[in-house]
């Protein structure tokens, strides 16, 4: 009889999702599913747009392409820092009922993130072939990845802004929206890159250059959308009059987001340099073991899904009860996100283990040697990723009460002494296997080290709030009060 009420509850002003009340385990998992299909659509994307340079400019141009975006990948991960800073003060803020704060961190972080991105494209424009001899970019694929870079770094400002309003509008509570707006940009880029790199009917034919900008065009396209939606559907975050000052970067606000942001983006840092390195450790053992740990990083990117979407859920969730002192909801979040990404985790795992052979003739043929030594490191390594996934839940509800230095610091003992260090040390006892018993023993270590910083407390010891204006810092006693009251009570 409790249970009608709940649901008109769970809509706020905009149409924005509360993640305060309700059940948390439905509320969970229709919060992390259009996260997930974000996430799937946007591999799908990346699949497919390197299917249209592979097939219409061949092999120099894919090269071209992968080292255009390692590059990106640098940028995004700084602005994943930024816009997770952001999204947790939001959620917070919207925890608290607190709209002005959540407009203020959202202006800020445009203000800073699109400010940076502005500079960043003009520097790269100009020094883009610098940038890529830096790389050791092949000579023959060189000149194409120069054009496409310059494209990609005209289309910064615009992605990085789409990034940002997605980020935040999950924030709120709203993880719908950002899907849809996914979908648009996906068929517009998958759409629009085999017309302009061929130059198919009244297009153009620009090559690689062709494929660059139909991701600007999608860029521009979704993100000047989202921005119409926002303002249409007159979203928590949008901003109008007087609050349109708040895209000025206010110097309290731009502490936190750098102090807060720039750990989590060195977490992403951390993850792929660890990668790289263990490609270089996998490539000394030959072809076919290179091309088989090839093969199972492409099922690895779907395994893992589940848990960044479960985790992304959890850090909204658990930044909107923080934000209103619901502190009893926020360990109960924490449970249903590990116990969520454990089940869906083991069933994603067990499908691919049983199927293995049939998916893997997908990227190698069906009579290539890799094949067995795949099907070996899915049997060892797979299962790491119930343990990755227990982690970053653990790390999301940390990191939504602003402590972002222990994960970071946890993923670097976890990666580099532990999963490098078993590898190199481990090859010359138990050969190539040392490689792959690195992944679970480092997912333990990690998960280990996690499941101890949440238990000891000290992350609930910290504030993150959106701290007074500069001109309203009189009034500053009025309004600590209700902030007074995050803490935990016991």
């Amino acid at each position: 009889m409790a249970q009608p009420p709940q649901q008109p509850q769970q809509r706020g002003p905009g149409g924005r999702r509360d993640l305060t009340v309700g059940p948390i385990g439905p509320t969970l998992l229709a919060f992390a599913l259009p996260t997930l299909a974000s996430n799937i659509l946007q591999s799908l994307n990346g699949s497919i747009n390197s299917i249209w340079v592979g097939r219409f400019l061949g092999e120099g141009a894919l090269a071209a392409t992968s080292n255009a975006n390692i590059i990106m990948f640098l940028m995004f991960s700084a602005v994943f820092g930024f816009g997770m800073a952001a999204t947790i003060l939001i959620g917070q803020s919207v925890g608290r009922h607190d709209i002005e704060g959540a407009r203020r961190a959202f202006g800020s972080a445009v203000g800073l993130v699109i400010g940076g991105a502005v500079v960043i494209s003009i520097l790269g424009w100009l020094f883009a072939p610098q940038i890529l001899r830096l790389l050791a970019t092949p000579g023959e694929a060189q000149n194409m990845a120069r054009d496409y870079l310059r494209v990609i770094f005209l289309g910064l400002p615009f992605s990085m802004l789409g990034v940002l309003i997605q980020m935040s509008l999950r924030g709120t509570g709203d993880s719908v929206t950002p899907l849809w707006f996914m979908a648009l940009s996906v068929a517009i880029d998958s759409t629009f890159n085999p017309l302009l790199i061929d130059g198919i009917g009244p297009f153009p034919k620009m090559g690689i250059a062709g494929s660059a900008t139909a991701t600007l065009l999608a860029g521009i396209v979704s993100s000047a959308g989202l921005l119409i939606y926002v303002y249409w559907r007159n979203l928590p975050i949008r901003l109008r009059g007087h609050e349109l000052h708040y895209l000025i970067p206010e110097k309290a606000l731009v502490k936190i987001i750098l102090a807060k942001g720039l750990p989590m983006g060195a977490q992403m840092l951390v993850m792929s340099t660890a990668g790289l390195t263990m490609i270089g450790l996998v490539n000394r053992h030959g072809v076919e073991t290179a091309a088989a740990y090839a093969v199972s990083q492409q099922l690895w990117t779907y395994i893992q899904m589940p848990a960044m979407a479960i985790g992304v859920a959890v850090s909204s969730m658990a930044a909107q009860n923080i934000g209103a002192g619901k502190w009893e909801r926020v360990n109960a979040i924490t449970r249903s996100g590990i116990l969520y990404n454990t089940i869906i985790t083991l069933v994603v795992n067990a499908a691919i283990i049983l199927f293995d052979r049939q998916v893997m003739t997908l990227f190698v043929g069906s009579g290539s040697p890799a094949i067995p030594i795949a099907r070996h490191i899915q049997l060892i390594s797979s299962w790491t990723f119930v343990m990755f996934g227990a982690t970053m839940v653990l790390f999301s509800t940390v990191r939504a009460n602003g402590s972002t230095v222990p994960p970071l610091v946890i993923l670097a003992i976890a990666f580099y002494p532990v999963r490098l260090g078993f590898a190199i040390l481990g090859q010359p006892l138990i050969g190539a296997d040392a490689l792959w018993y690195a992944f679970p023993i480092g997912s333990m270590v990690s998960l280990l080290l996690a499941g101890w910083y949440y238990r000891s407390g000290h992350w609930r010891e910290q504030m993150l709030i959106v701290p007074p204006e500069p001109e309203a810092e009189e009034h500053a006693h009025g309004t600590g009060e209700p902030a007074g009251r995050l803490h935990p009570t016991g």
